[in-house]
């Protein structure tokens, strides 16, 4: 008999923004499988082992799980944000694909979570309020000439675009390529929310025109939105200004 195999989010990092049913999953769980600092966000019990890996190991990460809940172990793979976007759902389900047919027969739960976007999305307003994207700026999975060009199109588009993973030691250039694209499609002034650890202690949130971008204000636990040329900023006297987009569209290009 298979053990249960639960993937879940921890969400941005706020415990208040764990989901009651990843809760549920991380209580019957004995064994969880995960990058350290993800794991380090759960409070397990004495009886609850935890198996650390590498964020670049997602692979082996989701085959060891397998293994396990196909030996008749409880498992919990646990990712940050929401497991579904550019995390660990994926990668079980691909090690599934190409796994034996016993990983097929292993039962399996995913549950969702809140993904950065999200999360920064609500500490500024509504910036996701009509049709927007989410893509990865690395290419570690896939090349950077497929990056840029569904950049272009989706500022075309005129899709509010959410970057994930925009910036890392290795890759310090590209975040500052894919402002110069987006340049040369969108208006200056359509406001870039960049929005550093959102719901967590350290939390930063910063919003300047396209035409002004920096770069250097991003790392890896940064997400940035990137507004349409409807996206709207509503100054308020003594409070935060708002950054939405309308639901309507109105063909507003200048």
């Amino acid at each position: 008999m298979t053990g249960k195999l639960f993937i879940v989010g921890t969400g941005p990092g706020n415990p208040g923004q764990m989901t009651p049913e990843a809760q549920d999953a991380i209580a019957v769980a004995t064994e969880f499988f995960g990058y350290a600092p993800y794991l380090d966000r759960l409070h397990l019990r004495a009886d609850q082992r935890r198996i650390a890996s590498d964020n670049r190991e997602e692979l082996d990460r989701a085959s060891a799980a397998l293994m396990r809940a196909s030996a008749g172990v409880d498992v919990c793979v646990v990712s940050g944000g929401d497991p579904g976007i550019f995390a660990m759902a994926a990668a079980v389900c691909e090690a599934i694909d190409n796994g034996p047919e016993a990983w097929r027969q292993v039962d399996l739960t995913i549950t969702p979570g809140v993904t950065a976007m999200l999360a920064v999305a609500a500490r500024i307003g509504a910036p996701l309020g009509h049709d927007f994207c989410a893509m990865s700026l690395s290419d570690n999975l896939k090349p950077w000439e497929v990056i840029t060009k569904r950049l272009r199109l989706a500022a075309e588009a005129g899709l509010v675009i959410a970057l994930y993973n925009p910036i890392s030691k290795a890759r310090p250039w590209q975040l500052g390529k894919a402002f110069d694209i987006l340049r040369e499609v969108l208006p200056p002034r359509v406001p870039v929310i960049f929005g550093r650890a959102a719901g967590r202690p350290d939390e930063h949130i910063a919003v300047m025109p396209l035409g002004e971008a920096d770069a250097d204000r991003a790392d890896m636990a940064t997400c940035v939105i990137i507004g349409s040329p409807e996206t709207r900023i509503v100054a308020r006297s003594g409070k935060p200004d708002l950054v939405y987009t309308p639901r309507s569209f109105t063909g507003d290009r200048n």
